[in-house]
């Protein structure tokens, strides 16, 4: 009888410790800026999924092929989705409060984007009054980059 208690006890033991693996409890996913007024260019589960799909086939597009448009454009991602806070800061994508970070913190999925390309909107990047086109500071950032290249070679 014993025995037979015990046996019990352990199977029930057992299937407990099962219990919390096989719970219903959901974990909420991130809350994500909807600008006022516009709409995104897919649904939001569709964009959660597939958004690093649609970038890389625009990078492909305009890299390889020299065709530009718009509408998944990381450009126009961010002038959307990013904006000032009540404080009129707007946070780098090295920040949780970027609107990129959330998602990607909550999924363990690093961002390598900004290495290269703006974390905030064009209208918020405050350029040189002389060289007010982005075209003209890519220009002349190259043009520095290389002469530093063509001096440290020369060493």
């Amino acid at each position: 009888m014993i025995k037979r208690l015990i046996r019990i006890s352990i199977i029930f033991a057992g299937f407990m410790m099962l219990l919390p693996l096989t719970g219903n409890a959901a974990t909420p996913f991130p809350q994500i800026h909807e600008p006022e007024g516009k709409k995104c260019v897919q649904p939001e589960d569709e964009m959660r999924r597939n958004h690093m799909n649609y970038i890389l086939h625009q990078r492909d597009k305009t890299m390889h092929e020299g065709i530009r448009t718009e509408q998944y454009s990381l450009a126009k991602c961010i002038d959307c989705h990013v904006e000032p806070n009540k404080n009129g800061e707007i946070a780098g994508a090295d920040s949780k409060e970027h609107f990129c970070s959330t998602c990607h913190e909550y999924a363990s999925v690093q961002i390598d984007c900004f290495q290269c390309h703006a974390d905030k909107p064009q209208k918020y990047i405050k350029r040189d009054k002389k060289n007010s086109s982005l075209k003209q500071e890519l220009h002349n950032m190259l043009a520095a980059h290389k002469t530093q290249t063509s001096q440290g070679n020369q060493k």
